[in-house]
């Protein structure tokens, strides 16, 4: 009986579309990211069904070569151990067919660290974010190219609002992964 309920399961996430674009835009092809938690996982299909934090689910397909930060083991094997509830940020572009997940990154546990500051400045040449925290220390961090891609109107629009930083410690370095404005 469980395999015919995760049957439907899998049937209904696989027939939900991705939203229509108005006809003078085209759709959408840079990365954008999005804060959510696991809903189902479906490796046989390549399918990662999300939640996001508005409470919407999302139905993104990935490939064998979709990046896995955070994971143990790394790379596509570390979805294997996602259960509904996992909080994820997820890097993803939507064409003419899908929305593909490029990138998942884990948050928590042995995932992406979490901190927040004002961005005080940005170096895109340098793929730089500095932060001051609330207790007037600045710090700086380096950015991903995807972060600082992803990141650009909600960073550069700052006005000194405060900022969730997801990073990685990556040999003795804090590395942003994802940059989105404090709710």
């Amino acid at each position: 009986m469980r395999t015919k309920s995760n049957a439907l399961a899998l049937a209904a996430a696989l027939l939900v579309t991705v939203p229509a674009y108005p006809q003078d835009r085209p759709p959408l092809k840079e990365p954008i990211a999005l804060e959510g938690t696991i809903k189902a996982f479906y490796r046989a299909a390549n399918v990662v069904v999300v939640t996001t934090m508005d409470g919407v689910e999302h139905v993104y397909h990935f490939t064998r070569n979709v990046i896995v930060h955070g994971g143990k083991p790394p790379g596509v094997d570390a979805l294997d151990q996602l259960s509904e509830g996992t909080p994820i940020v997820i890097h993803r572009i939507v064409n003419e067919e899908q929305a593909l997940a490029e990138e998942i990154d884990l948050v928590g546990g042995q995932g992406l660290k979490i901190t927040e500051g004002r961005v005080s400045h940005v170096d895109r040449r340098k793929k730089e974010l500095t932060i001051r925290y609330g207790n007037g220390k600045t710090e700086t961090l380096q950015l991903t190219t995807r972060a600082a891609a992803e990141s650009r109107a909600n960073v550069d629009e700052s006005n000194g609002e405060e900022f969730v930083i997801y990073y990685a410690d990556e040999e003795g370095r804090k590395i942003v992964h994802y940059v989105t404005k404090k709710p």
